[in-house]
């Protein structure tokens, strides 16, 4: 019969960890539960685990899991979302198994590593203990948790399914930040190949280019204009190099601030959606934000009004977020929503009947969530195809600039042996 390690909490919200023989892993939480204990994490055990397990209590077992050593840089810092999303699969996982929340609250204190991780769930818990629903302890931590994830806790409040609620939830938190990734991971290759090829444009004008000088002082105007332009381009970036990167990171630096102010990011989110090709990507991915919340809102049975307020404010482009502002109050008027949202020109026509299929069907939810999935894979495909595009650019843009110099370089010493011939 296997092994398997397991972790699990106590009526009191103590965590212990240990070994199980079993015959699977449903058996293993069977007999935890049967032990009153309740499984956190179940997974087959190693041969050290079982060491372990045969060479300390579960208490000393425990604390080893927990880290009692130094913490590393990781479980420094403030609160992220990365923190909050893992917080929310263990609440999962802990209310799924019968805890209370509590209970749960006490144990994500106990299992977390990061302190202002830590302080944070000892505010939830002190405030859910003096009598306040876990939903309005949320709000009193609006830097960590937005309205969509407050009104997804109430709708569980108030449905009594909240271990459901958060499983949604965790879902929804995951498929946002497997597309977040995806854009960011696009970006790195370009990114790789842009630092390169300007570090090699001042490898080149730094060190190769001058060493070819003394060759070439003697030539004076014979010299080929490319090679005169070449040598002319080296000297000046010699003498002024040190100017231009102040220049540049200046300018960059101001730049970076205009663009983050109200006027800046308007205009900056304007033009990014004129683009060809990128613009429509970077719309697909709003319209992304938006469908998946408002599905995933409502298919929690948070009102239609509410949840359309939610999911415009998860649209961070402000171009598109303003004509979506305007749905909601269609709607409170009487206004159908596929009529409201068809007149602001920023669906596509099968978001259009997707949403008008799912208002005639009573499926508004399920039919946006379908819509969220079918425009993640279109956003996913366009970025592979729009990196297909933009490497090799990137890759000749690098080839062209060290031809040039190779070329020019070449082109003196040629002239030079027709002189001495």
């Amino acid at each position: 019969m296997p092994d398997y390690s397991w972790r699990a909490a106590d009526g009191s919200g103590k965590v212990s960890t240990g070994v199980v023989a079993a015959a699977s892993i449903p058996a293993a939480m069977k007999t935890l539960r049967d032990r009153g204990l309740h499984p956190l994490a179940v997974t087959a055990a190693s041969a050290s685990d079982v060491q372990q397990a045969q060479n300390a209590s579960s208490e000393s077992a425990g604390k080893a899991l927990l880290g009692t050593g130094k913490p590393s840089r990781k479980d420094k810092g403030p609160v992220n979302q990365e923190d909050i999303r893992a917080m929310t699969s263990e609440l999962t996982i802990m209310l799924r198994s019968g805890l209370a929340l509590d209970n749960s609250l006490k144990v994500l204190i106990d299992m977390s590593h990061k302190p202002a991780m830590r302080q944070l769930a000892q505010e939830l818990l002190e405030s859910v203990k003096g009598g306040n629903a876990f939903s309005k302890a949320l709000a009193q931590h609006p830097k960590h948790f937005d309205d969509f994830y407050i009104n997804m806790i109430r709708s569980g409040e108030v449905s009594g399914q909240m271990s459901g609620v958060l499983t949604r939830l965790v879902e929804h938190m995951e498929r946002l930040r497997a597309l977040r990734e995806s854009v960011v991971s696009a970006s790195i290759y370009p990114l790789i190949l842009m630092v390169m090829a300007l570090a090699t444009l001042v490898f080149m004008m730094t060190f190769v280019v001058p060493s070819f000088r003394p060759m070439f002082v003697e030539m004076g105007d014979a010299l080929p204009m490319p090679t005169k332009i070449l040598l002319a381009t080296s000297d000046a970036f010699l003498a002024w190099g040190w100017l231009w990167g102040i220049g540049a990171a200046a300018i960059g630096f101001f730049t970076w601030r205009w663009l983050h102010s109200p006027s800046g990011k308007l205009w900056w989110q304007a033009k990014i959606l004129r683009l060809p090709i990128l613009g429509n990507l970077v719309a697909r991915y709003q319209m992304t934000l938006f469908a998946r919340s408002w599905g995933t809102l409502l298919g929690n049975g948070v009102p239609m009004l509410t949840a359309l307020n939610i999911a415009t404010d998860t649209v961070s482009n402000q171009v598109m977020r303003a004509p979506l502002l305007r749905v909601g109050p269609a709607v409170k008027e009487g206004t159908r929503v596929v009529d409201a949202v068809s007149r602001l020109g920023i669906f596509e026509p099968l978001a259009i009947n997707l949403i008008r299929v799912g208002e005639e069907t009573g499926k508004i939810g399920p039919m946006s969530l379908e819509l969220a999935d079918i425009l993640n894979r279109q956003v996913e495909t366009g970025i592979k195809r729009a990196l297909t595009l933009l490497s090799p650019l990137m890759i000749v843009f690098l080839g062209v600039m060290v031809a040039f110099i190779l070329v020019s370089l070449m082109m003196g010493i040629l002239s030079i042996n027709q002189l001495a011939a």
